[in-house]
């Protein structure tokens, strides 16, 4: 099989990290028998200097035309002077929605090999911590209308936080069916005591919870959720929320698996093109210094197989791969404890590699 993919390996990090997973995924063409060609493609910062916009016409022309994105890191102190459609993450945000990405996967999943990197407290986390956040992508306040002026003599700002019926049922119909294939449990997470954009979640949820009644149901108010993902993070399977508190909450989630640097993304849409990135950002301190983890962007590399390709065995196989380098004591930097072997970016990318 012959798959286009369009790489977009960004700023800090990002080329390092991609340059891996890329490495991964030659291995898996050349054990399963395919074909990837890559497009590498500007956003983000280097657009910036290159053309002077982070996300250049070209970009979004070879994604829609690509069956699937690749994406590394965007971002730096750089370009942080500049203002809203001049920064980077305009990009990021640009490109979701360009390629109509409403829904935001990003799993949460504590492995045994790093169980002393995990913050929680094992009495915690021995009841398991296994759980995706599904994340509304292009809607509230992220997109919303937004102004900065004069008000009664004071500099103000208003971002609204704007959602429809038909943005809120498509987000839950995701986290329903994804439910069915995992544990079969839906949280739904909003601020209902307060917004009125919670209120109509919650209202339009529990309709979509009334035509799946073999999923478990519930809500909980994201404040509530912030505290018990740290509390009793066993109690969740699948996680569905609006687009500004999704973000907060994934990341949280990241933290307490022991590293953002090892969590995975997916923002998929209506078709089989999808964005696959890593949760964490460009981390230009250490960029090009070979301190970078790409496992968070192997496994990216993985879900892309998963949800794009429908590869599951190829997916399989890397996910596999990282286990058992893991298991086999190798660690970057950020994940590294007493008695394992501190590996670099190539390194660990070569391992992950090799196991394939």
């Amino acid at each position: 099989m012959t798959k286009n993919i369009a790489v977009i390996k960004g700023d800090g990090i990002g080329p390092e990290i991609v340059t891996e997973a890329m490495k991964v995924l030659d291995k898996v063409a050349e054990r399963f028998g395919h074909t990837f060609n890559y497009t590498e493609v500007l956003m983000g910062g280097c657009a910036i200097d290159a053309t002077g916009e982070p996300l250049p016409k070209e970009t979004v022309d070879v994604c829609l035309k690509s069956d699937s994105v690749l994406l590394g890191a965007v971002g730096g102190p750089k370009w942080d002077k500049g203002e809203g459609k001049a920064r980077p993450e305009a990009g990021l945000l640009g490109i979701r929605s360009a390629l109509k990405l409403f829904a935001n996967i990003r799993p949460a999943k504590l492995l045994k090999p790093l169980a002393d990197a995990c913050p929680l407290k094992e009495e915690i986390t021995s009841k398991g911590l296994d759980l995706v956040i599904v994340r509304e992508l292009i809607g509230g306040a992220y997109f919303g209308a937004r102004k900065t002026g004069i008000e009664d003599g004071h500099k103000t700002a208003h971002d609204d936080m704007k959602y429809s019926d038909y943005e809120i049922e498509r987000i839950c119909r995701v986290a329903f069916d994804m439910a069915r294939k995992r544990r079969g449990k839906v949280t739904s997470v909003d601020k209902a005591n307060v917004l009125d954009s919670s209120r109509l979640w919650r209202e339009i949820s529990h309709k979509i919870a009334a035509e799946n009644p073999d999923i478990e149901f519930s809500d909980m108010l994201v404040d509530n959720t912030a505290m018990q993902l740290v509390h009793n993070p066993a109690q969740f399977d699948v996680i569905v929320t609006e687009n500004l508190f999704g973000d907060i909450l994934s990341d949280e989630a990241s933290m307490i698996t022991g590293s953002l640097g090892m969590i995975p993304s997916a923002s998929l849409g209506e078709t089989s093109l999808g964005l696959f990135e890593p949760c964490h950002g460009s981390a230009p301190d250490i960029a090009g210094q070979d301190k970078a983890n790409p496992i968070a962007t192997i496994l990216s590399a993985a879900m892309m197989l998963r949800y794009s390709f429908d590869m599951a065995k190829e997916a399989d196989a890397i996910e596999a791969a990282v286990d058992k380098v893991l298991e086999d004591g190798y660690r970057t930097g950020d994940i590294m404890s007493e008695g394992m072997k501190q590996v670099g970016c190539k390194e660990m990318g070569t391992l992950i590699a090799e196991r394939i």
